[in-house]
C-alpha cells in the first residue's frame, strides 16, 4: 500500500512525522522472515489519541479472537491467572532509530524506549487473564487499536518471568531530575510564604 493510494505505509513513517531530533532510516528492501498472525486483538479503541499510552494504564475489558485453525492452540491455557501477549503494531511507523519522546529532556535510541515505532513494531504486555470461550480469550490489560493483528500467547511465569531488580538508567535519571525541581519549587514556594509572613509582621 502507498500513500499515493490513501493507505499509509508504516516503512515510511509519514503518518506521524519525526519530532525534532529524532532521526529515521532507509528500511532494507527485503524481510529477513515471516510472521503468521494467528488472530487479532479486539478493544474499545479506533483511533490513537483514545488508546491508553501503557498496558499499566489499561482496564478495560479486550478479546484476543484466535485464528481458527490456531484455536487448539489454547488448549491447556484456562486456569491461567496471567498471559503475556505479543501483538504487531501495524499502524506505527518503522523507520525510526531514534525518537524524542514528549517528556524527555533529548532524544533517546529506539530500543531505549518502550514506543511502539521500531524497526519490527512487536509489543508485548503482561494481561489478566479473564476467561476462554471457544477461541475468544477474555483479557485485562492491553493498549492497542482495534484490529491489532496478534502474534502469540503464552503464559506468564512470575517464577521466571518477573524481575523486581530490573533497572533502566534513563528512568531513574528522569526521576532525579523530576525531584530535584520539585525541591526547587518547594524552596522557592518556601521562600515566598516567608517572606509574606515577615511583611505582614511588620508595623
Amino acid at each position: 500500500m502507498s500513500e499515493a493510494d490513501g493507505e499509509f505505509d508504516p516503512r515510511s513513517g509519514a503518518e506521524f512525522g519525526p519530532r525534532p531530533g529524532e532521526e529515521a532510516v532507509e528500511l532494507p528492501e527485503a524481510f529477513d522472515a515471516g510472521l503468521y498472525f494467528v488472530g487479532r486483538v479486539r478493544t474499545p479503541w479506533t483511533v490513537r489519541s483514545d488508546c491508553p499510552r501503557n498496558s499499566g494504564r489499561s482496564s478495560a475489558v479486550c478479546t484476543l479472537e484466535v485464528d481458527p485453525r490456531f484455536a487448539p492452540a489454547l488448549r491447556g491455557l484456562s486456569g491461567t491467572s496471567h498471559l503475556i501477549v505479543l501483538y504487531w503494531m501495524d499502524r506505527a511507523p518503522r523507520n525510526l532509530v531514534a525518537q524524542q519522546p514528549r517528556h524527555a529532556p533529548e532524544p533517546r535510541g529506539t530500543f531505549a524506549l518502550r514506543s511502539p515505532a521500531r524497526p519490527n513494531p512487536i509489543a508485548v504486555s503482561v494481561v489478566e487473564l479473564l476467561g476462554i470461550e471457544g477461541r475468544r480469550v477474555r483479557v485485562r490489560g492491553l493498549d492497542c487499536l482495534d484490529g491489532t493483528p496478534l502474534l502469540d500467547i503464552k503464559p506468564y511465569f512470575a517464577s521466571t518471568d518477573a524481575k523486581p531488580e530490573a533497572r533502566v538508567g534513563w528512568r531513574e535519571a528522569d526521576a532525579a531530575r523530576e525531584a530535584d525541581a520539585a525541591r526547587e519549587t518547594d524552596a522557592a514556594d518556601t521562600t515566598v510564604i516567608g517572606g509574606a509572613a515577615a511583611g505582614r509582621g511588620t508595623p
